[in-house]
């Protein structure tokens, strides 16, 4: 028989020839991202340290060719594993992995896991290791969602949202899986911890099971590809928690040697609306009548519209196509061409910047256009022969030419961004122009006594401003999310808990009481 080398140098050859055969869209569509060996096999050895030298029974939901199972060759020895079995749904990896590994025991079903039936308890499992597939809810079928989620509601009386992935059905399902007190470790998405659809989660391990730990990668450490650097080792045990039960959450390094941990009460994580603020590198409390930007902003993503390479170019351009001036509004251009942080208003309103770009509104009819505006009405109809006027939000624009409502704010803050070479994630804008802004910007209209405020000493928007410019990266990486490559974004509720304190200390002639009393 060949050794456990030869066959994972086998293995990693066989899966990249298997991921050659698709595209990097398709492999997305069908979640397919391979654990690299080292983590395995970190994540197998934590495996082994927690269940010490007791037989168990092995399960891998979405076995790929085996990474985890070679990972438990090595980690453990083969007197312990008493029975190993996985699934996997691709025919050409559920071959390849029945080809390396059956030898050694596993036992490989080539079937769908949502499909299949738990087994009797005497046939269920004492160890789970799995990195499930990482399909977005917008690759799913309305008919598997609507499978999952009955079948969710059925086992565990689990409302899942529409927005969560697959993965999120895997770590349900599979629960009927294991053993009492059965160890599962996880490796999924981050983004449960901080989104909505993600509370489900949550809830399953607060007060189903008992959560071991959740450890998250730094996104700066390059020991790991793009598609880990979001992702959480979820550690659990099938069990109810006891009162005074504390999970870890540990971030940076590896599972076994984070380089920072917690210990987080479960009543606290009930409550906390986002979990990847733990571990907290400062315990000190944060006091709950700090106004936050959400008592002072209406807070807003700025518009859509769907074909941004149709309704948004230069303002030179648009005038020579014939575009009525009537029917466009100024907008900023993607903050990667922005040079400044201050925008500056042309006596026209639009920015002061190179090629400001104009954004197609208009409210008239094509009856009225075509019989007004010949050469606009031109433009249009080649919109039409490109059907942009079928476009998921275009099509339900009366006329479809038309914009959302965004006016001008005054501030702004990027969406998006990465935190490298002491770069913040997130950047402010102060825009004194009539310029909208598309969806890559984050739009803060001053509201309530705020509002008044400025209005009343308009250089307070530079008190303002300059306050904003104060926030630091770390307050900006407690409220936003982590993607794959260190992406951070940030929605609009979470820019809104960010602390307000000192924007509201600068208002000159403001004491705390009533700056707290003004923002009940």
């Amino acid at each position: 028989m060949a050794s456990l080398d030869e066959i994972e140098t086998w293995r990693l050859s066989q899966q990249d020839r298997l991921d050659s055969l698709k595209s990097p869209s398709e492999r997305n569509r069908c979640g397919q991202f391979a654990t690299p060996p080292p983590l395995a096999l970190d994540i197998a050895r934590y495996a082994r340290r927690k269940l010490r030298n007791r037989p168990i029974s092995f399960l891998d939901p979405a076995i790929g060719t085996g990474s985890f199972f070679s990972a438990l060759c090595r980690a453990f020895p083969p007197s312990q594993i008493t029975r190993a079995a996985g699934v996997e749904l691709d025919k050409d990896f559920a071959r390849a992995a029945s080809n390396l590994w059956e030898p050694l025991g596993l036992k490989v079903t080539g079937k769908d896991f949502t499909l299949l039936k738990p087994p009797y308890p005497e046939a269920r499992f004492d160890l789970v290791l799995t990195n499930p597939p990482y399909v977005r809810h917008h690759h799913l079928t309305q008919q598997d969602k609507a499978r999952l989620k009955t079948r969710v509601a059925e086992e565990h009386a689990l409302d899942v949202s529409g927005l969560a992935g697959l993965y999120v059905y895997f770590l349900l399902l599979a629960h009927n899986w294991m053993t009492d007190s059965g160890l599962a470790i996880w490796l999924i998405p981050s983004e449960f911890m901080d989104v909505n659809y993600g509370s489900v989660i949550k809830r399953y391990l607060t007060d189903r099971v008992e959560l071991v730990q959740i450890h998250r990668f730094c996104p700066s450490d390059v020991q790991f590809s793009d598609a880990l650097v979001s992702s959480a080792v979820v550690v659990l045990r099938n069990r109810k928690p006891s009162a005074r039960h504390t999970p870890i959450l540990s971030f940076g390094g590896y599972l076994q040697k984070p380089n920072r941990k917690e210990r987080v009460s479960l009543d606290e994580l009930r409550h906390a609306h986002k979990w990847t603020k733990y571990p907290q590198k400062d315990s000190s409390p944060v006091s709950k009548d700090h106004a936050t930007l959400g008592d002072l902003f209406e807070i807003k993503r700025g518009l859509a519209t769907g074909a941004n390479s149709f309704f948004i170019l230069p303002h030179e351009r648009a005038l020579e196509l014939g575009i009525p001036v009537e029917c466009l509004r100024p907008i900023l251009p993607s903050p990667r061409y922005l040079r400044g942080q201050i925008i500056e208003r042309r006596p026209d309103g639009y920015p002061e910047i190179d090629k400001p770009p104009s954004l197609i509104d208009c409210s008239l009819s094509q009856a009225d256009i075509e019989a007004s505006f010949p050469a606009f009405w031109a433009y249009l109809r080649e919109g039409l022969k490109r059907d942009i006027h079928k476009g998921y939000l275009a099509c339900r624009r009366h006329p479809w030419y038309s914009q959302e409502r965004r006016p001008a704010a005054p501030f702004l803050c990027t969406y998006m961004g990465r935190s490298d070479n002491g770069n913040k994630p997130f950047r402010f804008i102060w825009n004194k122009s009539d310029a909208t802004a598309a969806n890559v910007y984050l739009m803060l209209y001053p509201k309530g006594q705020l509002q008044d405020a400025l209005r009343q000493n308009r250089s307070r928007y530079s008190t303002v401003f300059d306050v904003l410019q104060t926030i630091t990266t770390e307050m900006f990486l407690a409220e936003s999310r982590v993607y794959g490559g260190g992406l951070y974004k940030l929605e609009p509720k979470e820019l809104a808990r960010l602390s307000a304190a000192s924007i509201l200390r600068a208002i000159e002639g403001l004491t705390v009481h009533r700056q707290l009393a003004l923002f009940p």
